[in-house]
């Protein structure tokens, strides 16, 4: 497929076509801060949206998007399922808040949000119910597209048992030291990757080889990384709240990563089944670390099947670490 800009398209298994460079807004506050961002985005001519009933923040971009006045029949907008909301009704009524907080009766991308941890299986009681529910609206047209978020393979061969739609989407973390080869196969099934922290959560920015680069085609180590998705036929969701950052992760379509040791194949031999895994969220309250009355939901990365509740607090630690440092932050 040839992008010549970030609205051009994938075309989904159903026909449908989704921009192939979306704006994150996972941790985008839910404030006047994460409004501007949202309508500074909009004005910048991004029209692929992608948030999730977990982020919070589904009212504040329904309005940055109103203020903007930016027609949503002109946006793609994507929102996720929360695990919460498993049961065929409780599908129902969390698509309907979604969809008003973001003020429209309908989305272009529905996911559900799968189990975390690499090696969980998915409830496959619940399956059928929230299947029923997203089937419901699929075929009533109130979501153009069905996806998944954070499934492996073994995940999808669980979920397909029950359903009769097979996902249109996964959304996992992708980005050069974290390629999940593993979850290839899916291709076969035509589902298409998005790819989100495609900047390594703002590890990319001390890669030498990625600096490398970077400095050999004149771009930044952002901007490669997010081509390096795109080539690989991903799309791409990278965040951040300021603007010249959101730019110039988008300015990628007047290169070209060659195959050679300055291009694709230096960036795929820094794969590391290592780096990062998929996340699961867990409520530390630790009053050495945190204050005494505050309850922290952080991702935790997850190295293996267990953990044990001393590794817990310490990935805890340097998770809350990271996250309270804006000025890390701010580049994804």
């Amino acid at each position: 497929i040839h992008l010549t800009s970030k609205n051009d398209t994938y075309e989904l298994s159903n026909g449908v076509g989704i921009p192939c460079i979306g704006y994150g807004t996972y941790k985008t506050p839910a404030d006047e801060t994460g409004k501007k961002a949202v309508m500074g985005d909009l004005k910048l001519g991004f029209r692929h949206i992608d948030t999730a009933t977990s982020y919070h923040n589904e009212e504040m971009v329904g309005e940055a998007i109103k203020e903007s006045g930016a027609p949503c029949e002109g946006l793609f907008i994507t929102s996720k399922l929360w695990n919460d909301d498993q049961s065929c009704d409780e599908t129902l009524r969390a698509f309907e808040r979604s969809c008003g907080c973001l003020g429209t009766d309908y989305l272009d991308l529905y996911l559900i949000i799968g189990q975390s941890a690499p090696d969980m299986r998915l409830n496959e009681d619940t399956n059928p119910r929230y299947l029923e529910a997203f089937e419901h609206l699929y075929s009533e047209g109130s979501i153009q597209a069905i996806g998944v978020s954070n499934f492996l393979p073994h995940h999808l061969d669980v979920l397909l048992e029950d359903a009769e739609i097979c996902p249109m989407v996964d959304q996992l973390e992708l980005n050069p030291t974290y390629q999940q080869r593993e979850a290839a196969r899916l291709r076969s099934k035509n589902i298409l990757f998005e790819a989100w922290a495609p900047l390594m959560r703002g590890e990319a920015f001390s890669n030498p080889q990625i600096e490398a680069i970077a400095k050999e085609h004149g771009k930044d180590v952002g901007q490669i990384c997010v081509r390096w998705s795109l080539q690989k036929g991903f799309l791409s969701l990278p965040k951040s709240v300021h603007l010249d950052r959101v730019r110039s992760n988008a300015d990628v379509f007047d290169l070209e990563l060659s195959s050679d040791e300055m291009g694709m194949a230096v960036l795929d031999g820094v794969n590391t089944s290592t780096e990062y895994t998929s996340t699961q969220i867990i409520q530390i309250s630790n009053s050495n670390s945190l204050s005494d009355d505050q309850d922290w939901f952080l991702d935790i990365p997850v190295w293996g099947a267990e953990m044990n509740h001393q590794q817990d607090r310490m990935l805890a630690d340097e998770r809350r670490a990271r996250i309270i440092d804006d000025s890390r932050e701010d580049i994804l």
